[in-house]
């Protein structure tokens, strides 16, 4: 797939493509295109999976075609694909299914935040990581979502939240002063209606520590939410009623669900001050960086062992 970042916006309204991984009927992407929708001040495609697909990172299905089913949503011109966020990216900038190369991708906004380490699980960081690959101005939004804690109508003032940051974005492209070098991962604190402002931060090394615990059945113990939290409530909490323990007993496997035992967070970066009731702004990129400590360790490192065969 070969893309020219070049000769943006060359239309009335500029073409905003949305993608997410919580699957095309998820609250956060009906509310984020309908509050864009709203304006009438941008052209909205939507390309998202055709169910949840969250934390599958930036992984891609390479062994079947995709299936793209035409889908309604009012304002906007939709498909829900049979692929994971980083396909249905792909699939909207090939020009195969949209007649144009759109100005700027959203992915979200996402169930639950995307901050630290959770970046690198996060299908909603790849749907906008595989826009920033192939040269295309891209964002992508969560909200950190605390179950019980919200309504359907704070991913809408979440969206409306998002809309200075998405025309100063449009704004740069079309002034052809937009970094290409890097884009945008935005999170949007619990109580977004107080939210403190903008607040510009780095990826920091915050993280979700996972256990592992051995259960008898899939449904026994608590469920692993999409937001890579865990459901407060104890016992059975799945629908599956298939008896797994007999099977597993056959053929002598075992059965192992993760549990979430800490979260660590890393002050003076993103998930510290998105607690804090800011919206961060992180800029990052598609490259793993390592500290200069690191590489000069290897300089010196890979001679020796070298020398040594």
């Amino acid at each position: 797939m070969a893309i020219n970042g070049e000769d943006r916006i060359s239309g009335d309204r500029p073409i905003v493509m949305i993608t997410n991984d919580d699957g095309i009927d998820a609250p956060g992407l009906r509310s984020l295109v309908r509050v864009l929708v709203s304006t009438n001040l941008y052209v909205v495609r939507v390309c998202a999976p055709d169910s949840e697909k969250s934390a599958v990172s930036h992984s891609i299905i390479w062994s079947r075609p995709l299936t793209a089913k035409r889908v309604e949503i009012e304002g906007a011109e939709a498909y829900a694909v049979s692929g994971t966020p980083a396909d249905c990216t792909g699939l909207g900038l090939s020009e195969a299914l949209f007649p144009s190369l759109p100005d700027l991708v959203l992915s979200g906004i996402n169930v639950g935040s995307n901050c630290g380490y959770n970046i690198v699980y996060s299908g909603t960081v790849a749907g906008a990581r595989e826009a920033f690959i192939y040269d295309v101005p891209s964002a992508s939004i969560s909200y950190d979502w605390k179950r019980g804690d919200i309504n359907a109508n704070d991913f809408v003032l979440g969206a409306q939240a998002c809309l200075p940051i998405i025309n100063g974005m449009l704004s740069a492209i079309k002034n052809k002063t937009h970094p290409t070098n890097c884009f945008l991962n935005i999170d949007l604190p619990t109580d977004i209606a107080n939210h403190k402002g903008y607040k510009l931060t780095r990826q920091g090394k915050s993280l979700g520590k996972m256990g592992w615990r051995q259960v008898e059945e899939e449904a026994q113990g608590a469920k692993m939410l999409s937001t890579m939290s865990m459901e407060t409530d104890s016992g059975v909490v799945s629908d599956n009623n298939n008896d797994t323990s007999a099977h597993h007993s056959k053929d002598d496997s075992r059965l192992f669900k993760r549990e979430l035992r800490t979260v660590v967070v890393e002050e003076g970066t993103d998930l510290h001050f998105l607690r804090e009731g800011y919206i961060t702004v992180t800029p990052i990129g598609a490259l793993s960086q390592v500290d200069v400590d690191c590489q000069n360790y290897y300089k010196e490192w890979l001679p020796k062992i070298s020398s040594s065969l």
